[in-house]
This record gives structure tokens, C-alpha cells and sequence, in this order.
């Protein structure tokens, strides 16, 4: 029978730093998303914050810390990053930590790269640290959440992990050559 090894969807790929900007890979200990059943919503969110310290986002939006966040990824759809969750009573929840690669983009620069790679508007008094969009990063589908000053966390499916740090390479590439 056949080792399997465990790999994160960007293993031996990154860190990475070009110019002023690093790209990491961010690994949770869990992905889950949690969609509450109509008229739910209100007791679901009490739960979650009973059990992370984070209530249902707003659209467009993520409530918590790095080690615990609540993220906005769609109509009636929360993807919760950090801590398994127990079941919560009211909503449908499916385990996605599998199916997804996250990365840090961070960096003086980071939304100079960022900028080559979607169309949100990413200017500061825009979208602010906290704002989250599900958004095409170049061709692939994926969630832009701005989790600080120059800090970013992307997302896309895991199976484009390859192409989403060769993009983001490329785009870092790109800014530093400027400098």
C-alpha cells in the first residue's frame, strides 16, 4: 500500500518575496461553510459567535481575527476560516477545508500587484481593511478579503493554487520592475 503524504495547496511554492510585497501561504485548520436555513439567520449568528467570537457577516463583509474570521462568500453563504465548528443548529454547514488555497499578499505594493489581477476597486477609503468580494482574480473564480493596511488574503479553488501563485508572481514581478 501506497504513503500518502498531506500537502497544503501551495506546498514548495511560497514563501515568496519580490520587490516590496511577500507572498505566504495561509493554512487553516479548517474551512466551513455555514448557510443558514430561512429565518435562521439571527439565531446561526449567535451560535457562531458563541462559539469563534465572530457574528454572520454583512455582504461584502468578515467579522472576527486571523484565527477565527467569518467571511461573506455569496447569498446566505458564510465560509468561516480558522476552528472547526460544532454543529450549529439551523444552518446547513459543509467542511471545505480541502477544496481551497488561500495566500497572503502583503506588502508597500501589494495592491499595486493586486490591482492587475481583478476588478474590485481596491482604493483605501474603497475598500477598507475588513471588506471581502468574490471576484474573478484574472480567470479563475476567488475571494479578495483585505485583512489590513498593504494585506491581503486570496482565495480560489485549490485544484488553481499553481496558477493563482503564477499569476501573483508574475503581477509582483511586474510592480518591482517599476521601482
Amino acid at each position: 500500500m501506497a504513503d500518502l503524504i498531506a500537502t497544503s495547496a501551495c506546498a514548495g511554492r511560497l514563501p515568496k518575496t519580490i520587490g516590496d510585497v511577500t507572498l505566504t501561504e495561509i493554512v487553516f485548520g479548517a474551512i466551513t461553510s455555514v448557510a443558514p436555513l430561512k429565518g435562521q439567520e439571527e439565531a446561526v449568528s449567535d451560535a457562531l459567535k458563541a462559539q469563534i467570537g465572530a457574528a454572520l457577516p454583512k455582504p461584502n463583509r468578515s467579522t472576527g481575527k486571523a484565527a477565527a474570521r467569518a467571511v461573506f462568500f455569496g447569498r446566505g453563504q458564510t465560509m468561516v476560516l480558522g476552528p472547526r465548528l460544532a454543529h450549529i443548529e439551523g444552518a446547513v454547514m459543509t467542511d471545505q477545508t480541502d477544496a481551497w488555497a488561500a495566500v497572503e499578499l502583503d506588502g508597500p505594493s501589494a495592491r499595486d500587484v493586486l490591482v492587475r489581477l481583478v476588478s474590485v476597486d481596491l482604493r483605501p477609503d474603497v475598500f477598507k481593511q475588513g471588506h471581502a468580494a468574490r471576484t474573478p482574480i484574472i480567470h479563475m473564480p476567488g475571494l479578495v478579503l483585505r485583512t489590513g493596511a498593504d494585506r491581503y488574503l486570496l482565495m480560489t479553488f485549490r485544484s488553481m493554487a499553481g496558477t493563482l501563485v503564477h499569476d501573483l508572481e508574475t503581477a509582483m514581478e511586474g510592480v518591482a520592475a517599476r521601482g
